[in-house]
């Protein structure tokens, strides 16, 4: 059984990319009193009471000083096209609308307002990052609806980047689970043991080899459970579920300040005393929390 409707997995357009050949998509869609309009300015957007991220039309756009980044998101049912476009300044806000991080909002938001942010956030990291060409470091055009850089002397297409990395529940022969504290993170913050996947690597194998890597514990069985994007700024999120065939921990210190094994009714009680604080709703990791201990999770006062 998999993961369904993870928090920024979900959702509603069309992404159409056989409009992005276009070289007049953008020009033309922000002509189109039908077009709407996402705005973002310093990883923010507008978020409504719904909640939903708050669209703009065109004519509302009048006056609004936009920035470089200008994307075509896709299109709705009604064959209606959407944008997301950067701002130099935040223009008003209607009433009860208010701006907000994906971080702090993903969870919360309606499918569509989830696909829109989430997708937009990924490409404005992408293109912020990756300005010139990875082959001859000539700067790159934008293409493609926003979806393509084009390198104008060497003639190379750079697509938007995206890191593959495993995620996992490490669960052992008594049913408990393994959780680490990151060696920054603060005393009572744990979560489940994740990595990126190295060149040449199945995603099996990288989940063996990052456990073992950051705990000692090693590996056999590995099931995928779901995935989702984590755009901070480019990174897909692989869901694992690994069985130990280990209990022993000997933790890398440089990744991990502590990992130990906890009961369903072992991490109750430390969530419910504060000694524990799990990731929120939005990460991949809570869910796959939750999915070992079978049901959502009671008595938690509070998340990242």
């Amino acid at each position: 059984m998999h993961l369904e409707r993870l928090a920024l997995s979900r959702s509603t357009l069309d992404r159409a990319a056989h409009r992005r050949s276009d070289p007049r998509l953008i020009a033309t869609l922000l002509a189109d009193p039908t077009a709407r309009v996402a705005l973002f300015h310093e990883g923010e957007t507008a978020v409504t009471t719904a909640p939903t991220v708050h669209l703009w039309s065109v004519e509302e756009l009048a006056g609004v000083k936009t920035g470089e980044h200008q994307f075509f998101l896709g299109e709705d049912e009604q064959g209606r096209g959407y944008l997301a476009l950067s701002v130099t300044e935040r223009p008003p806000l209607p009433e009860g609308a208010s701006w907000a991080t994906l971080r702090d909002t993903g969870a919360l938001l309606d499918d569509s307002g989830a696909g829109i942010f989430t997708t937009a956030v990924a490409l404005i990291a992408w293109h912020t990052f990756h300005t010139h060409c990875a082959n001859c470091g000539t700067g790159t055009e934008v293409v493609q609806g926003g979806w393509v850089r084009l390198c104008p002397n060497c003639r190379r297409e750079h697509y938007p980047r995206t890191d593959p990395a495993v995620i996992m529940t490490v669960v052992g022969p008594d049913d408990r689970v393994l959780l680490g504290r990151g060696a920054t993170w603060p005393e009572n913050r744990y979560s489940t043991l994740a990595g990126f996947v190295e060149p040449g690597e199945s995603l099996e194998d990288a989940v063996r080899r990052e456990v073992a890597e950051e705990s000692g514990v090693l590996v056999g069985d590995v099931a995928y459970r779901g995935s989702q994007p984590w755009p901070f700024p480019s990174s897909l999120m692989l869901g694992f579920r690994g069985e130990a065939l280990s209990s022993r921990i000997r933790v890398d210190e440089l990744e991990l300040a502590e990992a130990r094994w906890w009961s369903r009714e072992e991490l109750q009680a430390d969530i419910k005393a504060g000694r524990v604080v799990l990731p929120p709703a939005v990460s991949i990791a809570r869910r796959l929390i939750e999915d070992w201990f079978g049901a959502p999770i009671p008595d938690d006062p509070s998340a990242w």
